[in-house]
């Protein structure tokens, strides 16, 4: 294959990936999956009732892998079917979505009545209005999930089985959800009241903010604040993991000879020395501006 299209081809993962990522934070911020869940779910035990959708069926990376498995199955299950690639994407993105909101539901009313002795109420309505979005999200990141995999295994000549490299990818998309979008929410969002950077003390364990700007919070209001900055970085770090790994392999094909595999080779180590170097100018950036995260550091800054 011609490296310009391969190019081309990764640059349409790269798309794919970057709303798989934005769909996939916010569907975590809107049902308190992963990281965050933890204060939510502590909240009412210290005395902090709240109207969020307490659901965290797992950890973020294991509810993705799940989604995009069912719908890889599913999808590969009907392609006997003569149906275009498309329509069985849709069919196997409605199986997945139906499946998560199965487990949503049983997770929200499971978690919640296990909280009564704690005078935390059920609220239909937070149920009813927050359920097709959690959806809907679940439905966009598979359907991305599952156009990845098929213009990996197409174009890019990817031998793995459709399923578990959907399987790979959903993990994928739910490691970075929870480590790099999580933050706009868990220590952000809930914990707006304190100084940024300042950590959790176990004083403030599930003393989370529950105000919004109108009302009492829900978990729509967080995914309207996640949307502007933790949903975005969520996709462009996914759509970085994928292009910026592939896209040596695409250029530097071995397979036109030694010197172009060396050459891929050589791109790859400067490649890697180049992001240790700007990732540690970019935590010493942080720390300078924006902490100090400890009392050590302040004593280090201003000596």
């Amino acid at each position: 294959m011609d490296p310009l299209i391969g190019m081309g081809v990764l640059a349409l993962i790269g798309a794919a990936a970057a709303v798989a990522g934005y769909t996939e934070d916010l569907e975590s911020v809107v049902g308190s999956q992963s990281n965050p869940n933890s204060q939510v779910q502590l909240a009412p035990q210290m005395k902090y009732p709240h109207r969020l959708f307490n659901k965290a069926i797992s950890g973020e990376p294991l509810s993705n892998g799940l989604a995009a498995v069912v719908g890889a199955v599913v999808a590969s299950s009907f392609s006997f079917t003569g149906l275009s690639t498309l329509t069985l994407i849709v069919i196997g993105s409605l199986a997945a979505m139906l499946i998560h909101m199965i487990l949503s539901t049983t997770s929200f009313f499971g978690r919640i009545a296990s909280q009564s002795r704690f005078k935390q109420p059920i609220y239909m309505d937070v149920f009813k209005d927050n359920l097709p979005v959690i959806a809907a999200y679940a439905f966009m990141t598979t359907a991305c999930v599952l156009i990845i995999c098929t213009l990996m295994t197409s174009f890019l000549e990817i031998l793995l089985p459709i399923p578990l490299l959907a399987f790979i990818l959903g993990i994928t998309v739910g490691s970075i959800g929870s480590s790099v979008g999580d933050i706009q929410y868990g220590a952000e969002r809930l914990y707006q009241n304190l100084e940024f950077g300042s950590g959790i003390n176990a004083a403030y364990s599930g003393n989370i903010v529950r105000k919004a700007e109108s009302g009492i919070r829900s978990g729509i209001d967080n995914s309207w604040f996640s949307s502007k900055f933790g949903g975005p970085t969520t996709g462009l770090a996914f759509a970085g993991v994928l292009f910026m790994t592939s896209w040596i392999t695409v250029l530097f094909n071995p397979e036109w000879g030694n010197a172009v595999g060396w050459l891929g080779f050589i791109a790859g180590i400067l490649f890697i020395a180049a992001t240790i170097f700007i990732n540690r100018k970019l935590e010493t950036s942080a720390r300078r501006n924006f902490g100090p995260y400890r009392e050590e550091e302040k004593t280090e800054i201003v000596e």
